[in-house]
């Protein structure tokens, strides 16, 4: 199989190498479907004062979603799920490595800036999830939350889309599981314990870091470390199975972590982990390329060497399946087994396996009355 490689639409030189406070991404790379490309971060395309000491920060713009239906389907074989449910497209919390960031260009967007400024939102989630559970084609299943991008970026404070989401399935009982590197999961603790009481759910805090410094770099937007430990404790007091994922591991960035990570983890009372390492498909390896220059340029290229160990030694990225999650290799082997240790020293379980054996329909329920 020959694997597709990214190529850029045009040639671009990157205008400067200055961080932007709060976003991942200080630049938005050419949509490879598009053979117009403006950058609104080049001088020449916006209104604003080049001599001024700071340029205009990109402001988050939230679109309507008009979608008809909300579970989507996917046939990859190493993600353990099938099914998903995403009420936001595009992630503020802005993580530089994000792998969903290309998915913004089937909307016409870039897979940088806009991707963690410019948010669709599917305003009508609960009601199309209501619906399509409703269906006597939808058989009970687990359903992924934050398969793409969290379910709990900050905008779900104010839309409540997540906690709507979860209110249905909990009213259905069908079985969900979470990903997310927000405290805001702690909110819907009360629904959250429901699915609970019907083996229906299970909680995982992405952690990447254990210092606040590279998280603020590496996923501006998201909760601090100390945040999502807390978060941990609070699911597990409140009797949800509660997990981590540590993901990504970046060699030469934080995968000498993964020990501090997995104990502090346990003992905020985790139960089980996964861990996957870097991916870096199309325009998220330039993106990812350029965060080093601005932010670890003495780094970089022992961070692209080992990266590149992972990935057969010569490519930044291997989209085959399985291998894309957890790398092959020398360094690859040493970073699992790594993992494998910490977890057996902080006494994890397996996942836990959820059930649909609860499912109702709650229309159906009252048809009997």
């Amino acid at each position: 199989m020959v694997e597709a490689k990214f190529v850029p639409v045009v040639k671009e030189t990157v205008q400067g190498h200055e961080p932007i406070p709060g976003r991942g991404a200080s630049w938005s790379p050419a949509n490879r479907f598009e053979k117009l490309h403006l950058d609104a971060n080049e001088v020449d395309l916006v209104d604003f004062d080049p001599g001024a000491d700071e340029k205009p920060r990109r402001q988050t713009q939230f679109f309507d979603d008009r979608t008809k239906t909300i579970i989507a389907q996917n046939q990859s074989p190493d993600v353990g799920f099938e099914r998903s449910v995403n009420p936001y497209r595009g992630c503020e919390h802005g993580c530089i490595y994000c792998f969903a960031r290309p998915t913004h260009e089937y909307l016409g967007f870039s897979a940088g800036l806009d991707f963690e400024s410019r948010i669709v939102v599917k305003k009508d989630a609960p009601k199309l999830l209501e619906a399509e559970l409703c269906s006597p084609k939808w058989k009970p299943q687990l359903l992924m939350m934050s398969g793409v991008t969290d379910c709990y970026q900050p905008v779900e404070r104010k839309l409540q889309l997540t906690r709507g989401c979860l209110e249905v399935l909990a009213r259905f009982r069908n079985p969900v599981g979470i990903l997310t590197k927000n405290r805001l999961v702690t909110r819907d603790i009360d629904v959250l314990a429901e699915l609970a009481r019907h083996n229906a759910v299970a909680v995982n805090l992405s952690i990447t870091t254990l210092d606040s410094k590279l998280q603020r770099i590496l996923e501006p937007r998201t909760s601090p470390p100390a945040g999502r430990l807390d978060a941990v404790s609070q699911l597990r007091a409140a009797g949800i199975p509660v997990g981590v994922m540590v993901a990504p591991v970046i060699p030469a960035i934080n995968d000498h972590e993964i020990p501090a990570i997995v104990a502090a983890c346990a003992k905020a009372g985790a139960q089980f982990a996964g861990h996957v390492l870097l991916r870096l498909p199309w325009a998220v390896s330039p993106l990812f390329e350029h965060w080093l220059d601005e932010h670890f340029p003495e780094r970089k290229q022992k961070v692209l060497s080992q990266i590149r160990a992972t990935r057969g030694g010569k490519k930044l990225y291997d989209s085959r399946w399985a291998t894309r999650q957890t790398g092959e290799g020398t360094l690859a082997e040493e970073i699992g087994n790594m993992f494998k240790i910490s977890c057996r020293r902080a006494g994890f379980g397996d996942r836990p396996k959820l059930t649909a054996a609860n499912f109702r329909r709650p229309n159906e329920q009252l048809k009997l009355w």
